[in-house]
């Protein structure tokens, strides 16, 4: 578990190396229309990814589940019955592509051009293909979950993220625009997809059979899915709507500016969901071994401060340095998406802290009034965004989004987890708070180092970023972090010292 906490953090390092390197020449090659096209046709694809339905989430509940039991047959029958369910979803995939397609002149006539119409419909071709294929391939890559094969996957991540800029980037500087683009992401993801197919059959032994379907299971299954599914579709309208609405009504340039700001709240997004990804599996077997709710509420705890002291030091330093480092960066032109990073990253901490929660929702199958909740917020996020797009731009919408997290993810979530699942989140505040002293300093600090260092250019920059992160760390190490936390760290070190 470790290991893949590692490889997962190294995935995101690499992420972020590709997006300072790749990004900007992108952008610049697309140009700012382009790039709000491509980036507007991304929010698409996530809606189509949630014809998931849960049900990957409930591959790895339950194959984790069996394998505390160690029934081979009973995994085999649901293997079978999995796989019949995503082949059925991805043929759901292409009717609704070809709706979606022929509704698209509809849609956005007013946000975009007929040319960009054009391009966009090709590219919708292309990711209902890709959809298509992926969903009865993906059962694959949640067996592996199950099994906890956390390093294969990560590798197979890192790969993928490589793969993609690496092969994209040549066919953009041939004068090649989107289309290609979507083309070579749907190759690479085919390609590896392929991969896990081989890897589960080859090194876990899995094994499909397609025998009577179980309609207790089948019914049990979707009773999970489900709330599963609400949950997914809430975060799609909090992550893809505002860029959906904003095509429709203010045109491809606001979608750029709010892609960037995207870019960086999702790379927030990775550095928590790095590890909270290794919990369900961990949770779910803790329920089945009927863990107390103080042992799930150390849990909490436990893997709460570790991601808060990752997710603090990343939000302080774009706090402090995130204005400058986009002018440079992406351009002046992009300079609005800092404050709608800004809007969206500060309440998004709490729940990204808190992942471990969700798993315990997942793992005890009580994740219908989170579900239930949170796609009432999400409708008021999406009921605010519109008149607030139409008057304010991205600025408006990421305001809708961060007023919707406060009230669902926050507010409510907290008093559930408290009240009716049983952890102690007096407890874990007083964890946070505490941990929050070194951060409030360092902050202090940081404001004092940007002015006495005013300039921006890239080396400044690079220099106060440096000075500051020795100051939390050391600051978090003396006023913040516990003996395991610190043992975690050394643990961590010692291992690059070996490999070194």
């Amino acid at each position: 578990m470790k290991t893949g906490a590692i490889l997962s953090y190294l995935s995101i390092l690499i992420s972020i190396v590709i997006a300072l390197l790749y990004t900007p020449i992108m952008i610049r090659l697309l140009g700012q229309a382009e790039y709000g096209l491509y980036s507007l046709i991304g929010s698409v694809a996530a809606y189509f990814s949630i014809l998931d339905m849960g049900l990957g989430n409930a591959i790895v509940r339950y194959t984790a589940r069996n394998r505390v039991i160690g029934d081979k047959e009973i995994e085999s029958n649901q293997n079978g019955m999995f796989f019949m369910l995503y082949s059925l979803i991805g043929f759901i995939t292409i009717l609704a592509g070809v709706i979606f397609y022929n509704n698209i002149d509809t849609i956005f006539s007013s946000g975009l051009t007929p040319i960009e119409l054009g391009k966009a419909k090709v590219m919708v071709i292309i990711l209902i293909i890709n959809f298509a294929l992926s969903f009865p391939l993906s059962i694959f890559g949640s067996i592996m979950q199950a099994h906890e094969k956390f390093i294969v996957i990560k590798i197979v991540s890192i790969t993928r993220t490589i793969l993609v800029p690496a092969t994209t980037l040549p066919i953009l500087f041939l004068g090649y625009g989107s289309i290609s683009m979507v083309l070579i992401t749907t190759i690479v993801n085919i390609s590896l997809l392929l991969f896990n197919v081989y890897y589960s059959f080859k090194h876990l032994h899995i094994k499909m059979k397609f025998r009577k379907v179980n309609f207790h299971f089948l019914k049990e299954i979707i009773g999970y899915s489900f709330f599963v599914f609400l949950g997914v579709i809430v975060d799609q309208i909090y992550w893809n709507t505002d860029q959906f609405i904003l095509g429709i009504f203010t045109g491809t340039v606001p979608v750029a500016i709010y892609a960037i700001a995207m870019q960086f709240i999702n790379l927030y997004k990775q550095f928590s969901t790095a590890i909270s990804g290794l919990f369900l599996p961990r949770a779910s077997m803790m329920i089945a071994n009927n863990a107390t709710n103080e042992e799930l509420t150390q849990s909490m705890v436990k893997y709460g401060r570790v991601q808060y002291l990752i997710m603090s030091i990343i939000l302080s330093g774009f706090i402090l340095f995130g204005r400058p480092f986009i002018n440079i960066w992406a351009g002046a032109a992009y300079e609005s998406a800092y404050f709608i990073t800004l809007i969206v990253m500060i309440p998004l901490t709490i729940p990204l802290i808190q992942n471990f929660g969700i798993s315990v929702l997942y793992a005890k199958n009580l994740q219908g009034f989170r579900s239930i909740i949170l796609i009432i917020i999400a409708t008021l996020n999406i009921l605010l965004s519109i008149p607030l797009a139409q008057k304010y731009g991205g600025i408006g919408t990421a305001t809708a989004t961060s007023l919707s997290l406060v009230i669902g993810n926050i507010i409510i979530m907290n008093i559930y987890y408290h009240y009716k699942i049983g952890m102690n989140m007096f407890v874990f505040w007083k964890n946070i708070l505490i941990m929050s002293m070194p951060v409030l300093l360092s902050l202090i600090f940081g404001c004092v180092v940007n002015y006495l260092i005013s300039e921006n250019s890239l080396f400044a920059l690079f220099l106060k970023i440096l000075i500051y992160s020795s100051v939390f760390l050391g600051l978090m190490w003396i006023l913040g972090l516990n003996k395991y936390e610190k043992g975690l760290i050394l643990s961590i070190t010692n291992r690059f010292k070996k490999v070194l």
